[in-house]
C-alpha cells in the first residue's frame, strides 16, 4: 500500500529487491504469505497470467472479512503487480502502534483518506494480534516517568502484564480484541469506550480527537453503521494508485517479480 495497491509486501528480498517483510510495522506481524501462495498456484494452473497478486490481497480481505462475519463489497479488479518494494517506505509510512494521533492522520491523508476511514479501518483491529513488544510502554513507561498509561483499564493493564513482562517476551502474541477475537463485529469500538484498547494507536481515537471518538461511539452503538462505512472504506483503499494497462505486471509467483522467475 505504499505506492499503492500493488503487492508489494508479497515479494521477498533477492538481488534487487530488499522485502517489506523486513520493516518495523510488517515484522512478525504481516503473515499468511503461504495463502496468497496456494491461491495463486491455483489460479496460474486455472488462468495463466491473468489474476495479479494485487486482485488476490484485496479479495482475499474482502473473503476473510465475509467469513468472520462481516460485511461484504464488491471488489473492483485489474490491478497489476509492482515491480519492486520500498523497505524505508514501509518503517516510515505505514502507522506504527505509538505514532501520535496527528501523525497516524497525516499517514492516512497522504494516501487520500480521510479521519472516517481512519477509524472505520482501524476496526479492523475486532480481528488479529499485536506483539508484546508493540504495547509494553503502556503497561510500565507511558510518558518516560516509570508509570503505566492511565488511560489504560488499570485491571486490564495488571492482567496483561502477567504475559508481557519489561523485559523478554516480545514476540508473545495478544488478541487486540480479546472479546471476540475471531469474530468481525463493533467489540474493538467497545473496547476503546471501556479504556480497554491493546495499542497505544488504538486508545488515541477517543484520548486526542473529539470527532474521532464520536465515530468510535457511533461504531460501538450501531454495527451496521460501522460495517457500512468499514466496506467504503476498503474499497477507497483498494483504490489507492492502482497499477494498470502497462504499468506494473501480472507477476507468476507473487514473491518474485517475473523476471527472476525467468532466470531462476
Amino acid at each position: 500500500m505504499l505506492q499503492g495497491c500493488d503487492a508489494s509486501i508479497l515479494l521477498d528480498s533477492s538481488k534487487n529487491i530488499i522485502t517489506e517483510k523486513r520493516s518495523v510495522p510488517n515484522q512478525n506481524s504481516a503473515r499468511g504469505f503461504e495463502v496468497i501462495d496456494e491461491i495463486k498456484s491455483t489460479l496460474e494452473k486455472e488462468c495463466p497470467n491473468t489474476v495479479s497478486c494485487a486482485d488476490i490481497l484485496a479479495l482475499a480481505a474482502r473473503d476473510s472479512t465475509v467469513l468472520s462475519g462481516g460485511p461484504n463489497w464488491e471488489v473492483p479488479l485489474g490491478r497489476r503487480d509492482s515491480k519492486g518494494a520500498s523497505l524505508s517506505g514501509s518503517n516510515n509510512n505505514i502507522p506504527a502502534p505509538n505514532n501520535t494521533f496527528q501523525t497516524i492522520l497525516t499517514k492516512f491523508k497522504r494516501q487520500k483518506l480521510n479521519i472516517v476511514d481512519l477509524v472505520a479501518l482501524s476496526g479492523s483491529h475486532t480481528i488479529g494480534n499485536a506483539r508484546c513488544t508493540s504495547f509494553r510502554q503502556r503497561l510500565y513507561n507511558q510518558s518516560g516517568n516509570g508509570l503505566a498509561d492511565f488511560t489504560l483499564d488499570q485491571s486490564y493493564a495488571a492482567q496483561l502484564r502477567t504475559r508481557c513482562p519489561r523485559s523478554g517476551g516480545d514476540q508473545t502474541l495478544f488478541f487486540l480484541d480479546f472479546v471476540s477475537p475471531t469474530k468481525f463485529d463493533n467489540s474493538y469500538f467497545k473496547n476503546l469506550l471501556a479504556s480497554k484498547g491493546l495499542l497505544n494507536s488504538d486508545e488515541i481515537l477517543i484520548t486526542k480527537s473529539q470527532v474521532t471518538k464520536q465515530l468510535v461511539q457511533q461504531y460501538a452503538e450501531n454495527t451496521e453503521l460501522f460495517f457500512e462505512q468499514f466496506a467504503k472504506s476498503m474499497v477507497k483503499m483498494g483504490n489507492i494508485s492502482p497499477l494498470t494497462g502497462s504499468r506494473g505486471e501480472i507477476r507468476k509467483r507473487c514473491r518474485k517479480i517475473n523476471s527472476i522467475n525467468r532466470t531462476a
